[in-house]
C-alpha cells in the first residue's frame, strides 16, 4: 500500500465515539459567541444613544446637553457647564472607544469561531476580512493585543485631557498599564515570529 492509499484509508476511517465526543464539544463555545453578538448589539445601541445626545446638545437640546455633561464629568474636577471643544472631544473619544471595542468583539467572534469551532468557507465571499484568510490562534492573539493597545490609548488620552483632575500616582499608573500592554503585544508578536521561523525550518529540513 503506497502513501496515498494510506492517507485515503485514514481519511475514510470513522472516528471512535470518545474522540468524536471530545471533538464535538467544541460546539459548546457557540453560545459564548452568540452572547458576544448580543453584547455587540448593546454597544451599537449605546453608540447611537451617545451620538444622538451629542447632536441634540449641539442643536440646543437642554436634556441632551445635561446627559452629555454628566457623562464627561469627573469626580474632583469642575463640571463643565456648556458644550465646548474639550467636552466634544471627550464624547467623540468615547464613541471611538465603543467602535474599537466593537472591532475587538468582531475579531473574537469571527476569528474565534473560525479557529476553534468550524470553518465558515468565506474564501469566495467578496466581504471576507483580509486577516481571516490566514487567521490562526497566534495571529488572533497578536491582533487582539493590538486592539487592546488601541483601546488603552483612547482611555489614556481621555485621562490626559482631564489631567488636572487626577493625581500624579493615577497618571503614572495608567501610563504604566499602557506600557505593559505595549510590551506584552511586542512579546507575543516576537514569540509568534520565533515559532513561525521554527516551523519553517522544520518543514525545510524535511
Amino acid at each position: 500500500m503506497n502513501h496515498l492509499d494510506q492517507e485515503t484509508s485514514k481519511a475514510s476511517r470513522p472516528i471512535r465515539p470518545l474522540p468524536n465526543l471530545i471533538f464535538m464539544s467544541r460546539w459548546l463555545q457557540l453560545p459564548l459567541y452568540l452572547g458576544l453578538i448580543l453584547a455587540q448589539g448593546v454597544y451599537v445601541y449605546h453608540f447611537w444613544v451617545e451620538l444622538v445626545d451629542l447632536i441634540g446638545a449641539a442643536m440646543g437640546n437642554q436634556a441632551a446637553l445635561e446627559h452629555i455633561l454628566n457623562a464627561v464629568a469627573i469626580d474632583g474636577a469642575v463640571r463643565p457647564t456648556k458644550l465646548n471643544e474639550s467636552t466634544i472631544m471627550l464624547v467623540v473619544l468615547g464613541l471611538i472607544d465603543v467602535v474599537m471595542i466593537s472591532n475587538l468583539l468582531i475579531m473574537v467572534i469571527v476569528g474565534g469561531y473560525e479557529t476553534f469551532v468550524s470553518r465558515m468557507n468565506l474564501e469566495t465571499h467578496p466581504d471576507q476580512p483580509e486577516w481571516l484568510s490566514h487567521v490562526n490562534a497566534s495571529v488572533l492573539k497578536v491582533k487582539l493585543a493590538t486592539a487592546i493597545i488601541g483601546i488603552s490609548s483612547i482611555h489614556l488620552l481621555k485621562t490626559f485631557i482631564n489631567a488636572g483632575a487626577y493625581d500624579a500616582k493615577t497618571l503614572l499608573a495608567q501610563t504604566g498599564i499602557h506600557i505593559t500592554f505595549l510590551l506584552s503585544a511586542m512579546a507575543i508578536a516576537y514569540s509568534d515570529r520565533i515559532m513561525a521561523g521554527t516551523t519553517n525550518l522544520s518543514k525545510n529540513s524535511h
